[in-house]
């Protein structure tokens, strides 16, 4: 039912589950009447509860609007919870939320779906128009109908009782979960007016979700500016020393362990929210694979960052690209892998001039979002002397990815050389590994090559002077003495 206050009326799926289960286990027994005769069958489908929840919301705003015209608000409006619920909560991480959570939601939803919804009402109860500052409401760029505001949510909630709504800005605030879990938030309005004058905005992903039922990886772009990166590979493709992997096998321990410890044994006030690792190491030694396997085991999104083009020579252009990159990224389970990091973390100057000045701000900046950053970040440099120590202590892990030796060397290239390929007996591998000092990322370019070279001339068994040729190809590219 619809009141001025909060009602305690909460979705509680656990009731479904259960009904589920014994629905089960009649279907397999041979009693010939149903347990459930009489109970009311869930009838609705998401679609039908999805229209429901619109006509509460058009509902409430007829009743707001004739309260304009001097007519008695009508407070016994029927909301349905179960529709509520059926809309938002197979996409949410909550198992409940009150009704009044879930119609500001709503309210944030509409113009994604029913976009004529508000002007219709408005139009209908005021044929000749009208202004109605209490209503709030904004109108967009391109979008031509009614986007709700703070205000709207709470004249339609609270009307005019100032008591009402006080209590209900709490839940536009930034203290709410809705705001904390970056489900909901008011967008920041013009320059000295109101607060709650800002549009109303739901993350896109839960729209994504409702309206398609799947979300897709967002698109390395200006507003986002960091690329989805996965691998075919595995960690038996990935040659390190024991003490690297030993380091890699804590952030592993983090990655599966630490919402227990937040969580389950209330430990998370006590620590900072996330984990902040640095790899360094010279190119080519699986920096990146291996942040892209961490992923791929914990089955969480990995996107890499080159800082060195986020990076802007426009004076706050770089606070504005990593503060879309984090607001996105908040409560995803993500993985961040900063590449280049040397271009924002490398060592400070004296302030000189205004540029010093703000690309200190903007390091400060992003090692504020990052201690904030409740998920795994990754910062990757050549050199861990490149950046600044008073950075480095606020690492959990500082990992080192040196140049392969020569005996994993070799089991890089036994492990990279496929099958399809034969080596004449005269091909000595060890003493390959041992003589020329390459990257596993070097090798697997020569190994590349190789073969479609032998493709391309149907030649797949590889001669010592074949191989040499290839790698000195790939030596002289990078500038290095063959």
């Amino acid at each position: 039912m619809y009141a001025p206050s909060i009602p305690s009326q909460i979705f509680n799926p656990w009731s479904c589950i259960l009904y589920a289960l014994v629905v089960i286990l009649y279907s397999k027994s041979n009693v010939s009447h149903s347990p459930f005769d009489f109970l009311s069958m869930p009838s609705m489908t998401f679609e039908q509860a999805l229209e429901a929840c619109l006509e509460s919301l058009g509902e409430i705003l007829r009743a707001r609007l004739r309260q304009l015209k001097g007519e008695q608000f009508e407070s016994n409006l029927e909301i349905s919870m179960e529709a509520l619920g059926m809309v938002f909560l197979p996409y949410m991480k909550r198992k409940e939320f009150h009704v009044y959570e879930g119609l500001v939601m709503m309210l944030a939803l509409f113009p994604h779906i029913r976009p004529q919804l508000f002007d219709r009402i408005l139009q209908d109860v005021f044929p000749n128009g009208g202004d109605f500052p209490e209503l709030g409401g904004v109108r967009g760029k391109h979008h031509r109908g009614f986007l709700p505001t703070g205000t709207t949510a709470l004249y339609l909630f609270g009307g005019d009782e100032l008591s009402q709504r006080f209590h209900f800005q709490k839940m536009l605030s930034g203290d709410h979960w809705l705001h904390q879990e970056q489900i909901l938030k008011v967008a920041t309005p013009a320059p000295s007016e109101p607060s709650l004058s800002g549009q109303l905005v739901l993350d896109p992903e839960l729209i994504e979700k409702i309206t398609t039922g799947t979300v897709s990886k967002p698109r390395f772009s200006a507003q986002f500016p960091a690329a989805y990166v996965q691998t075919g590979m595995e960690w038996e493709d990935l040659v390190l020393p024991d003490s690297t992997k030993g380091q890699i096998a804590d952030i592993l321990i983090w990655l599966k362990h630490h919402q227990t410890l937040q969580n389950d044994w209330q430990m998370g006030h006590k620590f900072k929210p996330g984990y902040r690792a640095l790899f360094h190491g010279p190119p080519g030694t699986g920096k990146t694979l291996t942040a892209t396997l961490l992923g791929k085991q914990t089955g969480r999104d990995v996107f890499k960052v080159d800082l060195s083009t986020v990076v802007s020579k426009y004076i706050g252009e770089t606070e504005k690209n990593l503060s879309n990159l984090f607001d996105r990224a908040e409560n995803k389970n993500w993985i961040l892998f900063f590449d280049e990091a040397d271009a924002l973390f490398g060592k400070r100057t004296q302030v000189q001039n205004a540029h010093d000045r703000y690309a200190n701000q903007e390091v400060s900046y992003l090692l504020q979002r990052i201690e904030n950053f409740n998920g795994l970040v990754i910062l990757a440099s050549n050199l861990k002397s490149n950046i600044d120590d008073a950075f480095l202590r606020r690492f959990q892990s500082m990992i080192h990815f040196p140049m392969p030796k020569s005996a994993e060397r070799l089991k890089l290239w036994e492990n990279t050389i496929p099958k399809q390929v034969q080596l004449e007996d005269a091909v000595d591998l060890h003493n390959i590994s041992h003589k020329y000092e390459l990257t596993g990322a070097d090798i697997l370019n020569v190994v590349q090559d190789l073969c479609l070279q032998g493709l391309h001339e149907n030649q797949l068994v590889f001669s010592q002077d074949f191989i040499l040729k290839g790698i000195k190809k790939e030596l002289v590219k990078a500038n290095k003495i063959f």
